[in-house]
């Protein structure tokens, strides 16, 4: 997507008019702009230099490194074989590409069931070995793209890969989202066109991390379809997640009975993939954002609520719970036991069991800014 195309989205997510940019970048930067040059912009007659990309990521709240990216953007192999994988890798992963061009690569059927194993395993194992499987997935996908159901389990398979990248680099998972979000439009399956959207509206909702990108995918996840779906139900809770952020509680506790009311039609019964939000998951996300709006109550309920379904095959899911806790000492207003208390259940995990998401926790814990 060309930066123009990016600019526009952003705004429309804020329900700001052109001219209404201008004038926040113009009152807090103490600039001159006018609408005129926001539309220049949009329309990409002009680019947007090093200073007004600043600008831009300040007022809009996104990563400066998503809008420098976009100026900056790679065709899609470069960043599928090429993100930080070794020369020899790539070598490996481009002859799987061109092998299923010349083969016709794995069935519709067989990509479905891939996208199973893997919505299963990203529940247990560690990012790294989940990125570099999938960065061969999409190599090979990529050569297949000739049918909907295919750009539909390139999508999936895109919003998976997105999980797997740093806070650090915050830019590489919106760009991958933002793909993802493009691929399912090309498949023409609405299911696939909300899921994408909604999941990466709770991922980054859930890790406090540009706001901006997750209430823009979740409002358009809601307007693709208002149908009850696991889809919308991420998407809800991501919006939810920007609102406590934010200070909006009555904002947020509107979208957590939302929420509850879309479960209640649409929360599955599959219990350990990430392709699932059952009941237990659904009360992780409550724990979280009940701590956020500093609501004990409903977050000690909300975690209880979610021990008591947790499969224990997921430890990871419980080190979401007890870091939960230590965010509501921090908001009682001892900083140094939440953090404690925090880093304590952190470190019980085994390293393998880390995610980068227990890492964005642990960093809101110590008031640390996440990306």
């Amino acid at each position: 997507m060309a930066i123009g195309e990016l600019i526009t989205d952003l705004r429309k997510a804020r329900g700001w008019s052109q001219g209404r940019l201008a004038s926040a970048i113009n009152d807090t930067f103490g600039t001159n702009l006018d609408r005129e040059y926001v539309s220049r912009w949009e329309r990409s007659k002009v680019t947007p230099g090093p200073f007004y990309l600043r600008c831009l990521s300040a007022v809009l709240d996104v990563p400066l490194a998503v809008l420098e990216g976009e100026v900056k953007r790679r065709m899609f192999l470069t960043d599928a074989a090429g993100a930080a994988i070794a020369p020899v890798v790539a070598s490996d992963l481009l002859s799987a590409g061109f092998a299923a061009r010349l083969s016709g690569g794995p069935t519709a059927d067989a990509w479905e069931a891939k996208l199973a194993t893997y919505g299963t395993e990203y529940m247990s194992l560690g990012a790294a070995d989940i990125q570099r499987r999938i960065s061969a997935e999409l190599v090979t996908v990529q050569q297949q793209l000739d049918t909907p159901q295919l750009w539909s389990v390139a999508s999936r398979l895109m919003t998976l890969y997105a999980k797997t990248f740093p806070g650090s680099d915050g830019s590489k998972a919106v760009h991958w989202y933002r793909m993802a979000a493009k691929a399912a439009d090309q498949s023409g399956d609405e299911a696939a066109r909300v899921w994408v959207r909604g999941r990466a509206a709770i991922a980054l909702g859930y890790e406090g991390a540009s706001l901006g990108v997750a209430d823009m995918l979740a409002d358009q996840a809601m307007a693709i379809s208002n149908k009850p779906s696991l889809g919308l139900l991420n998407a809800i809770f991501g919006k939810a997640h920007t609102a406590a952020i934010r200070g909006d509680r009555d904002a947020a506790r509107k979208l957590i009975e939302q929420g509850r009311r879309v479960f209640d039609k649409a929360g599955s019964y599959e219990q350990t993939s990430d392709y699932a939000v059952p009941w237990w998951r659904v009360n992780v996300f409550i724990s979280l954002l009940a701590a956020r709006l500093g609501d004990e109550k409903t977050a000690v309920g909300a975690q209880e609520a979610a021990r008591a379904e947790l499969p224990p095959t997921l430890p990871r899911f419980a080190t979401h719970l007890e870091m939960h806790r230590g965010l509501m000492i921090t908001r009682s207003g001892d900083s140094a036991g939440g953090v404690a208390y925090s880093r304590a259940a952190l470190e019980a995990l085994p390293p393998e069991k880390h995610s980068l998401t227990l890492r964005l926790l642990m960093a809101e814990v110590e008031g640390r800014p996440v990306y």
